[in-house]
């Protein structure tokens, strides 16, 4: 089972920028697409970009023009560049590693980092 471990989060205030890493335990190019979620209190996890193994990239309305999903295949890690924050930003990150070859329906977690956007 693959590990995830995001890191990267912390307090910014509005109009500020992070960047979260997301550093997996084995070869990313094993997982047909990487994605970063967030989950804000009382709120559903929603997923907030994705990245395949080709370098496509996908991404939510709401962080569309401001957020940036981009991969190291060296490294095996994933980031999100997070600029132009707002305080509806603030919640856990997650980081998702899913489907492999032997496996579509495969799905790995890591344990979230949080961000709060607020002045």
């Amino acid at each position: 089972q693959v590990q995830l471990v995001e890191s990267g989060g912390g307090l910014v205030q509005p109009g500020g920028s992070l960047r979260l890493s997301c550093a997996a335990s084995e070869n990313i190019n094993n997982f047909y697409v990487m994605d970063w979620y967030r989950q804000a209190p009382g709120k559903d996890r929603l997923l907030v970009a994705r990245i395949n193994r080709g370098g496509g990239t996908n991404y939510a309305d709401f962080v569309e023009g401001r957020f940036t999903i981009s991969r190291d295949n060296f490294k095996d890690t994933v980031y999100l560049q997070m600029n132009s924050l707002r305080p509806e930003d603030t919640a856990v990150y997650y980081c998702n590693a899913a489907g492999t070859q032997y496996d579509p329906t495969f799905s790995s977690w890591g344990q979230g980092t949080q961000v709060t956007v607020s002045s």
